[in-house]
């Protein structure tokens, strides 16, 4: 009863070529975000046979998950609990803006929480139930699942039992997470 949960971090967004913390989870993958959802499909094809693709509501989730889904011809459904870490305050400011935010600790990024966000081990408490969920619903399977990078570590850290090797992958790296019986076991990174 054991299956696989194949976990993609979002094609390069806006935000991310800009590097500056989206405004709004409307905001949309890029040109080079499409280059590298394609790509992404492919290493898919060559390495795993997923069944289903389930991903975040936000767009630029949505829209790397619809061209791995339609380059697989696989069905694709949308799962709430995968939103991205709520930035708050920051939205729309530079990335580095975090080193001169009151109590920013980069030796404890995990416990940080952005004024009116969500710091990674909120995420993590939001997030791993979802995973556990996934699961338990898709034993035997392997499913892809388009998140986020503070999503992807989150769970990362969660099943490595801490933080630090809770790294934030690059647009479209991919995890692979094993699970049996609705327990997250394993997370490896593919070759």
């Amino acid at each position: 009863m054991s299956g696989t949960l194949i976990l993609v971090r979002h094609a390069e967004s806006e935000g991310n070529r800009d590097r500056r913390f989206t405004t709004s989870p409307a905001v949309a993958i890029t040109e080079q975000g499409r280059v590298q959802a394609v790509s992404a499909a492919e290493k898919i094809r060559r390495l795993y046979r997923p069944a289903h693709v389930i991903t975040s509501p936000y767009t630029r989730a949505l829209q790397t998950a619809e061209i791995i889904a339609r380059a697989l011809k696989l069905p694709m459904a949308v799962e709430h609990g995968l939103r991205e870490q709520s930035y708050g305050a920051l939205a729309g400011l530079p990335y580095d803006a975090v080193f001169t935010t009151a109590g920013y600790n980069p030796q404890r990024v995990w416990a940080w929480r952005p004024p009116n966000g969500e710091s990674l081990e909120d995420v993590r408490e939001r997030v791993v139930p979802v995973f556990e969920r996934l699961a338990a619903q898709h034993h035997n399977m392997e499913v892809v699942v388009v998140s986020h990078g503070g999503v992807m570590a989150a769970v990362r850290a969660a099943v490595a039992g801490g933080w630090e090797h809770a790294v934030v992958p690059p647009n479209t790296g991919i995890f692979v997470l094993r699970h049996a019986e609705g327990r997250l076991l394993s997370l490896e990174v593919p070759e």
